[in-house]
């Protein structure tokens, strides 16, 4: 199947976070938007790169995220070309495939602003023109949870954008020796990663994760979680959005996809709720202080929520 050999390929350079890596492919496949937080040196950076070098005919653009960056510096701009005497708009980093944006929360809020739109539409407005961006588009963003000084956290309205967020630890020992292995041979992921998928091939595992049955129960179960994050909890001082209902079912879909299903049941909507709701609740300062997270409450939400037993598992008519 063609999500276990990019998975296995990605593998190879990414050592130790096989869940994360199988995650971040089906945020791929989902067409959502991926938020990767841990500390320096755990390849956060290089997750994305590997991905897009993994996809032969993929385009790949980055943003260096910085606190002097500009909007412009993200979409593109018009540029006089005194030879034409003309404005030409020269397009930005943004208009490509996967875009990485390296510690997105450097830049002021003006400047990370400049991706609600394309996030959401898949599409740039500069000058009073509207431009597409090209199919499929992924975001992926990275951050560093551990510096405070010259960052500027993402709101709420802009972390909601983005379908999952995975945080990446430590490889184990094992794993550790094969990543300073390569590291001592010097190597880039465009020299150790090779193509094994193409774009076309991307857009059908695309359309066939969309295919992927959901009865009214999942569907009834989807909303009974992200419902009960608003039921009051003294720690939660925003439950989830309805957006955050659509992503979590979407999310199922594609990991039932990858798992060779063609239906969604309970366990897959579980299995990836805490990646999809877990950033998507403000906490209370008191819980924080407590070390809670959001995907730890999520947990306690998915331990609690009784799943469906009657899922219907008939694909849909003309599936």
């Amino acid at each position: 199947m063609g999500f276990e050999r990019l998975a296995n390929n990605v593998g190879l350079f990414v050592r130790g976070n096989e869940q994360v890596v199988r995650l971040a492919l089906v945020c791929l496949f989902s067409e959502g938007h991926l938020l990767i937080e841990g500390v320096p040196g755990v390849a956060k950076t290089s997750l994305a790169k590997a991905i897009a070098c993994s996809i032969k005919g993929m385009t790949q653009g980055r943003i260096q995220f910085t606190p002097d960056l500009l909007p412009a510096d993200v979409t593109g701009s018009r540029v006089f070309r005194q030879r034409s005497e003309e404005f030409v708009f020269e397009a930005g980093p943004v208009f490509s495939n996967i875009l990485l944006g390296d510690e997105i929360n450097r830049a002021s809020p003006k400047t990370q602003s400049a991706l609600l739109e394309v996030m959401a539409e898949r599409q740039v407005t500069t000058d009073g023109v509207t431009r597409p961006v090209p199919e499929p588009f992924m975001c992926v963003a990275t951050q560093n949870p551990i510096e405070h000084q010259g960052t500027y956290p993402l709101p709420e309205a802009q972390i909601d954008r983005f379908m999952m967020m995975l945080r990446m630890g430590y490889p184990g020992g094992g794993h550790e020796v094969d990543v300073v292995r390569g590291g001592i041979a010097r190597r880039t992921p465009q020299e150790v990663v090779e193509p094994v998928l193409d774009k076309d091939q991307v857009r059908r595992m695309i359309e066939l994760a969309r295919a992927v049955h959901v009865s009214e129960s999942v569907l009834r179960y989807v909303v009974d979680l992200t419902a009960a994050t608003r039921d009051g909890d003294p720690r939660i001082r925003l439950g989830v959005s309805p957006r955050g209902s659509i992503a979590l079912a979407t999310a199922a879909q594609t990991y039932a996809a990858a798992a060779g299903g063609d239906f969604v049941s309970p366990k897959h909507v579980k299995d990836v709720a805490p990646a999809v709701l877990g950033h998507r609740l403000l906490l209370t300062p008191d819980a924080v202080a407590d070390g809670r997270t959001g995907a730890d409450l999520v947990a306690e939400v998915v331990g609690r929520v009784v799943p469906p037993d009657d899922v219907d598992r008939r694909a849909e008519p003309g599936g």
